[in-house]
């Protein structure tokens, strides 16, 4: 008679004190469908918007048919132990008492207070794997002026930018002698899903899209808008041996009536963009990409997994940025781009929650005392 193997138990976050909220609690509810129930058990912990953690009841419409996942303030308030090897705990009522525990979390929270490194701390201070980047690569990550940095000073093409903060503001004019150009974007240094992403062909524009762009962050980007350009995203898988993989290439096109792949045009307008998998770039073109979205992931120190965007000009490829904690919504490229290449969604949970164990146990092995 065999012994049955015990199920693992994954810690699912989702939600989170961030502007992507949304978009999180609608990437868990796709990953809870995928995850194999024969392996793996699952805990729901949703993080308000207030950023407190919540231990979400399963029957809350995932699995369901249910296009996201909800958290409810009823619901019992916990905390995760430091040191505790997954352990919870109650934060109300009997304030301590057990909550159970989770084996592997996987963190599926997009921007601040989630991708950045920010939980992942918190996950490495209680001495449990994770999926994805730890703290380094998820902040390096989240930044994009610290990333487009480094990604610059390692001799991979990026558009031309600057950085401006709230206290220190560059005007239209200085940034237009600048970059070259008198058409911009601005962008949030530190979100995601295009969240506060706004296009600047005048000072009167500019002036609007810093103001946008300064209601979710200190530090805002400026950079060079490419005319024409095409949008190619890459999926990279790190498996638990440490091997890095390119998934092939996807291109977002987006509708006319859109000036470029906004929020808009990703979540609320069903025809807002069409994905093309796969993208019809030369054979040479489209493995340098890969090649460009490989070594993107080991300069910014990602690890896991990432999603590699870049623009496309004609012959010339800039690097856009990278997602450690990319999109798993229905029409997210990051999972599309590995079913294309052969890889379930299923199989493609066991390969993450894998690397996030190996990873866990190399790092234990390492001495802190």
């Amino acid at each position: 008679m065999t012994k049955e193997r015990r199920k693992i138990t994954v810690g699912l976050l989702f939600g989170g004190r961030s502007a992507e909220h949304e978009v999180s609690r609608a990437s868990a509810a796709n990953i809870l469908r995928a995850l194999n129930s024969d392996r793996y058990d699952v805990y729901l912990i949703g993080i308000s918007r207030d950023g407190r953690w919540f231990a979400c009841d399963s029957g809350n419409g995932a699995g369901t048919g249910s296009t996201a996942l909800t958290i409810s303030d009823e619901a019992p308030e916990i905390g995760l132990v430091p040191g505790g090897r997954g352990r919870l705990v109650h934060c109300d009522g009997p304030t301590g008492s057990d909550a159970g525990s989770i084996d592997v979390a996987f963190p599926i929270l997009h921007g601040p207070n989630g991708e950045d490194g920010t939980v992942q701390g918190a996950l490495e201070l209680a001495d449990v794997s994770f999926v994805g980047s730890s703290v380094t690569g998820s902040a390096v990550a989240m930044d994009k002026e610290v990333s487009k940095r480094l990604m610059r000073d390692a001799g991979l093409p990026v558009v031309p930018f600057l950085t401006t903060t709230a206290s220190s503001r560059i005007e239209y004019a200085a940034a237009v002698a600048a970059l070259g150009t008198p058409d911009l974007f601005v962008k949030p240094a530190n979100l995601g899903s295009s969240v506060g992403v706004s296009r600047a062909r005048s000072e009167e524009e500019f002036a609007a899209s810093c103001a946008l762009a300064f209601r979710y962050d200190r530090k805002i980007l400026v950079e060079q808008a490419l005319n024409g350009a095409r949008e190619i995203e890459c999926s990279v898988l790190e498996e638990s041996t440490g091997d890095i993989r390119a998934s092939g290439l996807g291109e977002i096109v987006r509708a006319s009536e859109h000036g470029f792949y906004s929020y808009q045009a990703k979540y609320i307008d069903a025809d807002g963009a069409a994905l093309h998998i796969p993208a019809d770039l030369p054979l040479l073109q489209a493995r340098r990409l890969q090649e460009l979205a490989v070594e993107v992931f080991n300069v910014l120190c990602c690890e896991g997994m990432a999603r590699v965007d870049f623009f496309v000009q004609g012959d010339e490829v800039f690097v856009n940025e990278a997602n450690t904690l990319p999109g798993f919504t229905s029409s997210s490229m990051y999972p599309k781009l590995w079913e294309a290449s052969g890889l379930s969604q299923t199989d493609l949970m066991d390969k993450l929650i894998a690397h996030a164990f190996a990873r866990h146990e190399r790092r234990r092995a390492l001495s802190f005392g």
